[in-house]
């Protein structure tokens, strides 16, 4: 049996501690590391090159869909499952774009997991049943229903307050180009309003407010 070397990337220690202590009790799995941050998950699989890299979403300093681009780019066979409590379009889409073997959601029972974590070793997909059947939900939806990436973003931080300035600043893109996106978003939506485009998108779960 070929043992899967693993690294668990989580800023919870409860977290991370359970997981290592259950991962422990497959013959199969080996936990070499684990990481607090995206920061030193990125210096730990430079170190280790593990086989499967568990990496939260959310975290303080840089988060795991950075963290993931930044791995991916420097290691491009990198087999990295997302391990989040957060299913809304904007995690999912930019872990998926940034490279992300999987995505599941820390409600998984056990032995899904297991089975996700081998299949992520063999470098197959693996998605939440949650989160498979919102992407399948986008892509039944007309083209021109669903918000990209970027408007995504953009719409990210208009829920945050910031200004058409600050958020052009942020995505480094030009503020005619942000009013651009606004318009586009408005349409897609169906709404009028910054306010009312925010309220549509966290009802419809295209974005969150804990970020």
């Amino acid at each position: 049996m070929d043992t899967i070397r693993l690294i668990l990337v989580d800023d919870h220690p409860v977290v991370r501690e359970g997981l290592a202590g259950m991962l422990a009790g497959q013959a199969d799995f080996d936990v070499i590391a684990t990481a607090t941050d995206g920061a030193e998950a990125v210096r730990l699989d430079a170190q280790y090159q593990p086989d499967v890299i568990l990496m939260d979403l959310r975290m303080p300093g840089m988060d795991g869909v950075t963290a993931i681009g930044e791995i991916k780019g420097k290691r491009p066979s990198a087999n990295i499952l997302v391990l989040t409590t957060y299913d809304s379009d904007a995690d999912i889409l930019r872990a998926i774009e940034a490279g992300a073997t999987g995505y599941l959601l820390k409600d998984t029972p056990r032995e899904e997991l297991y089975r996700a974590i081998r299949a992520a070793a063999n470098g197959e997909s693996v998605l939440a049943p949650a989160v498979a059947a919102r992407l399948m939900t986008r892509m039944r939806a007309p083209a021109e229903e669903n918000l990209s990436a970027r408007e995504i973003e953009v719409l990210q931080l208009v829920a945050k307050g910031a200004s058409n300035r600050e958020i052009g600043k942020s995505l480094h893109i030009s503020t005619a180009t942000v009013k651009t996106h606004l318009i586009h978003i408005f349409n897609k939506l169906g709404v009028a309003d910054r306010t009312a485009a925010v309220t549509v998108a966290l009802e419809r779960q295209i974005i969150t407010l804990n970020r």
